[in-house]
């Protein structure tokens, strides 16, 4: 399964509303539906949030081998992605509590894997979204049955959410997917983030308004193919920050034109950071590279000040042609 964020505006999203309304009052929608808690049967959702609690213990214990003997053949194929992830996490969860929040079953119909497939869960308003309401869109889906089970995870020194993408296969629910997320970056949680975007907004450091939009919304989304009431206000608020000149954009610096194609935030160690990546001919010559990754920071600096404001250091990472890419992180302080 290939997840696929949501980048439709509340507006586009009120028209396919109407459509599908259209299409269910006509008659049963062909290809995803999907219940929430309420609207499914109470084994369905016992089974989903009993599974969900099981894979967390398992989680919680460091036991990968029992995780892969209960996944998906897709996913138990390559494995190493959710293994990193539970040793990753295991100081996080073990010992937690874990609570999970009232789960969701998209059922895929067909014969053929869903190239796009959107499913609308809850009640919806002549508005969109409902606060009790989501969105899940999903790339390259299988058809079959689905279920979204979230868990809050707390106890450990920051929470967390633990988010299982499971499959129905006979009896039971398989593991397809794996979501272990921090609900705070930098001891701040989502609403944090809104908030400091709002007084970035205000006194027009625009760059900085929206890099905390999308942490806010990174921070809100456990899972980040889902869309919420909150997400959905949040997406809208930030198109009014968005900056003209968003990547892929040109930085000159050191005699060099660098063509920047990324620029997102991420949470390294307990500090916020930025991450910038650009395109680079070759990456062997890692001297060279380096320099390089220095002028292209300095020079984001030169051209963004309000920058050093909101992070704690760059990430500069060179990306050539075949992928593969080098990086360098320096605290914020420390370019001149």
């Amino acid at each position: 399964m290939i997840a696929s964020q949501n980048k439709t505006s509340r507006k586009r999203r009120r028209f396919w509303f109407a459509l599908i309304l259209g299409l269910l009052l006509a008659g049963p929608a062909y290809g995803q539906t999907c219940l929430t808690a309420n609207d499914m049967d109470e084994a369905t959702r016992a089974a989903l949030v009993n599974t969900a609690k099981r894979y967390f213990d398992m989680a919680a214990r460091g036991d990968s081998a029992s995780l892969r003997q209960n996944s998906i053949v897709s996913v138990a194929s390559d494995f190493s992605g959710i293994e990193n992830a539970v040793k990753d996490n295991q100081s996080n969860f073990a010992g937690a509590q874990a609570t999970p929040r009232p789960p969701f079953l998209l059922k895929a119909e067909g014969t053929a894997p869903l190239p796009h497939a959107e499913f609308l869960c809850g009640v919806f308003g002549a508005q969109g979204q409902t606060k009790d309401s989501a969105v899940f869109q999903l790339s390259n889906l299988p058809p079959g049955n689905y279920g979204i089970a979230i868990l809050d995870v707390s106890g450990s020194k920051t929470p967390y959410t633990l988010s299982f993408v499971l499959q129905q296969q006979g009896n039971d629910w398989k593991l397809g997917g794996f979501y272990a997320k921090p609900m705070q970056v930098a001891g701040h949680d989502g609403n944090w983030y809104v908030t400091r975007a709002r007084e970035y907004k205000a006194k027009g450091q625009v760059h900085n308004a929206w890099l905390y939009f999308l942490e806010a919304r990174e921070l809100l989304a456990p899972v980040p193919f889902m869309s919420t009431l909150a997400t959905d206000k949040l997406y809208d608020e930030s198109q009014s920050a968005k900056p003209s000149d968003l990547p892929p954009s040109d930085l000159s610096a050191a005699g060099k034109t660098f063509k920047v194609t990324n620029l997102f935030p991420l949470a390294v160690g307990n500090d916020l950071d930025l991450v910038v990546k650009y395109q680079s001919p070759d990456v062997s010559n890692t001297t060279q590279t380096f320099q390089d990754n220095m002028a292209v920071m300095k020079a984001l600096i030169a051209k963004y000040p309000e920058l050093h404001e909101a992070f704690g250091g760059i990430v500069a990472r060179a990306v050539e042609p075949s992928g593969r890419d080098y990086g360098s992180l320096m605290a914020m302080k420390d370019i001149k």
